[in-house]
């Protein structure tokens, strides 16, 4: 247990395993309630799943960026820890799953060896920071939103602003108008644009604020059409400040940032970043792209022959929809289609060889959870085919209607209702055996979740299904609601599908032929969406109104796909239960904690980090005493004005002056070196006010 300690090169990252080995005990001796501990290792990458004592753990890659030696360094994890299968996420991550929650520090240190991290995979903080895979290649590209991408993912990690905001917080960057890094349902999304001042080109963003899918998608609200590249951090700290102080804490499903502008409005909370920045660290961050740009090369490997006319049909079809142009002349990429974003050490271990031998040693895990290998020289195509080939990655089909995206569902998801990897597989056959010529249709998309949460994101598909339940009679069937209408129309602008009706699960495939028999007979021509629009919602319920009749459905229908036995309603078992302990008493200690890094920051010159640490230290202890009262909270803007009502204006806590002024310094003033000392030194004077009174009141 005692090695990671020694082999990792970085303090920070060492302390942060050997904090979660530390907790892991405390919760095993009951002396760590479970939410807390929840909170604490999701926040780590360390995820429950559905199968009771074994953790699904996320591998946050920022913009799916994998290098050969990482890969290699992912697949020794999964070997000594795992089951030795990767599972690709629709935001570029990595999952492993079966894992014990005891090993998950040694599993972290072994990743971090190769600079891969779990840290903020998982939990209430800034998930892991998506974009194009097409980023630096794309031909429609102004420019490579990659440094952009990485240094948004590099500042906000472990920053203290995002450690436990109400929920999770998402962003994304596409690399051209066509937006498929799907900026519009992100809570932060941007896309690249460049204009001319005084005959110089400035690079910019074009911002999206607040969208997201779940059980209510929302379109996200457009910005600014032109955010000048250094005013990217600034912008991104300042909404994450206002989102983690206003936030919805209490209704999980009401904490998301689109809820938070319904509430307020858009205008109001714009003002409110705007009032904010004056507390900011950094009020310009320009970012170093020219470096990276010049250090970038293209690879020259040696040679290989392989005769195109030996690898037969299969392999000039598989061109057709897997080799994509770059903008490198004389270069292509190769995506490598994935079903259901699952493959294995067998195949990943010879494609990180192939790839640092043959291309940019690097692969890129895409939103469509297959691979894009980049930088391939075009003599070479032939050779990665026949590679590919040998290890079952040259499927046909990539990114089209016969390569589904799906989340794993009730494969090993808590939350899932119904299985949406065995629908996808029967969907899957389906195309490739009575539509082949759909694997060559890249226009259309199908995404299937395995409940409402979206993480297949099937409310923004063309068809989309969604796992659910249905009655018939007596019993409860696994079905799936069919969803139409949906699709990404680039620069910044999509459409969510329309839910049409509820067919039982085992009716998928054919609820699948006759959407697409009827639009391959009556679109005449017209795409997709434009033929939805024309025929109506109506029309299509119509047209599936058969197949949703639960009162013809037979024995068969209780049995979801991939599985043998009769469907029942279930959630998943989480991990095991604590013992019952004071919350209040935790609530303080874990204040005490942040001030604690407030004041290891304020020593090393951190001046912004020890404001916040420091402030958020005020909150874990102000929202100890209201509970200590049984006073709900909600956000910290509320526990603020409460301990006010309930503490300091009836006398039980002596302040000068009232704690949301104490509190709210932390945005009136810039993060000062001297402004900094004396926050800290005031908020360790309330801290032990507040202490204090909570032992007296226990003693009493």
């Amino acid at each position: 247990m005692q090695s990671f300690r020694t082999e990792l090169e970085n303090p920070i990252v060492e302390r942060d395993i050997i904090e979660l080995e530390r907790k892991i005990a405390l919760f095993r001796e009951g002396k760590i309630d479970e939410e807390k501990f929840r909170s604490l290792r999701l926040a780590r990458g360390v995820y429950g799943q559905r199968q009771q004592g074994v953790q699904m753990v996320r591998i946050k890659l920022p913009y799916g960026r994998a290098t050969s030696a990482q890969l290699r360094r992912i697949c020794k994890v999964s070997e000594e820890y795992s089951i030795g299968r990767l599972h690709i996420t629709t935001r570029q991550d990595i999952q492993i799953h079966f894992v014990s929650l005891d090993r998950t520090p040694q599993l972290w240190a072994e990743l971090e060896k190769d600079d891969v991290t779990l840290r903020e995979a998982c939990g209430n903080t800034v998930r892991n920071v998506t974009a194009s895979e097409t980023a630096g290649i794309d031909t429609k590209e102004p420019f490579d939103v990659t440094p952009y991408a990485d240094a948004t993912f590099r500042y906000f990690l472990r920053n203290p602003v995002c450690q436990e905001m109400g929920r999770k917080f998402k962003m994304a960057f596409s690399s051209s108008d066509e937006d498929t890094g799907l900026a519009y349902m992100h809570d932060l999304g941007f896309i690249p644009k460049v204009k001319e001042v005084d005959g110089n080109q400035i690079r910019g963003f074009k911002v999206l604020l607040g969208g997201g899918l779940g059980s209510q998608p929302r379109h996200a609200d457009l910005i600014t059409e032109f955010l000048e590249t250094d005013q990217l951090i600034p912008f991104i700290e300042s909404v994450l400040r206002i989102f983690d102080r206003h936030g919805e804490r209490a209704r999980r499903n009401k904490a998301r940032m689109k809820f938070l502008i319904k509430e307020i409005g858009l205008e109001a909370f714009l003002d409110l970043v705007e009032k904010e920045k004056v507390a900011l660290p950094f009020k310009s961050f320009p970012l170093d792209f020219e470096n990276y740009e010049e250090g970038k090369t293209l690879p020259n490997p040696p040679a290989v022959e392989v005769n195109p006319a030996d690898l037969g049909l299969d392999y000039e079809l598989w061109k057709l929809t897997n080799v994509l142009p770059q903008k490198q002349a004389g270069y292509v990429s190769i995506g490598v289609r994935v079903p259901l974003g699952d493959f294995y050490l067998d195949q990943a271990r010879p494609l990180a060889d192939l790839v640092e031998k043959y291309a940019a040693g690097e692969v890129r895990f895409t939103l469509r959870q297959n691979i894009l290998i980049r930088d391939v020289r075009e003599d070479l195509v032939p050779f990665f085919y026949q590679e590919l080939k040998k290890i079952n990655l040259a499927q046909r089909g990539y990114n089209s209607l016969g390569d589904i995206t799906a989340c794993p569902g009730t494969d090993t998801c808590n939350l899932g209702i119904a299985s949406s990897t065995g629908i996808a597989k029967e969907l899957e056959k389906v195309i490739e055996q009575e539509y082949p010529q759909y694997l060559k249709n890249q226009d259309l998309v199908i995404k299937i979740s395995g409940c409402m949460n979206a993480c297949g994101q099937h409310n923004m598909a063309h068809i989309g299904f969604q796992g659910m339940s249905m009655k018939a009679g007596k019993t409860v069937i696994p079905a799936l609601q069919v969803l139409l209408g949906g699709g990404n129309l680039g620069d910044g602008n999509g459409r969510f599908a329309d839910k049409v009706t509820k067919v039982p699960s085992r009716r998928g495939p054919q609820a699948l032929r006759v959407l697409l028999d009827d639009f391959e007979k009556n679109a005449g021509g017209k795409d997709f969406l434009s033929y939805y629009d024309q025929q109506g919602q109506m029309y299509f319920y119509d047209l599936l109104k058969d197949l949703s009749d639960a009162s013809t459905v037979t024995a068969s229908d209780s049995v979801d796909w991939g599985h043998q036995e009769a469907y029942e309603v279930a959630v998943g078992v989480g991990e095991c239960a604590g013992v019952v302990i004071d919350l209040v008493a935790t609530l303080l200690l874990e204040a005490l904690e942040k001030l604690d890094h407030g004041q290891e920051a304020l020593e090393h010159g951190r001046w912004s980090d020890s404001i916040y640490h420091h402030y958020a230290g005020l909150i874990n202890a102000a929202k100890a005493l209201l509970l200590s009262e049984d006073v709900s909270t909600n956000s910290y803007a509320n526990i603020i004005s409460l301990f006010d009502e309930k503490f300091v204006e009836t006398g039980k806590i002596q302040l000068e002056g009232t704690f949301a002024e104490k509190v709210y310094q932390i945005n009136q003033h810039e993060p000062t070196e001297e402004f900094a000392k004396a926050y800290a030194k005031e908020a360790m004077e309330i801290y032990s006010l507040l202490k204090t009174y909570r032992e007296e009141e226990v003693e009493a």
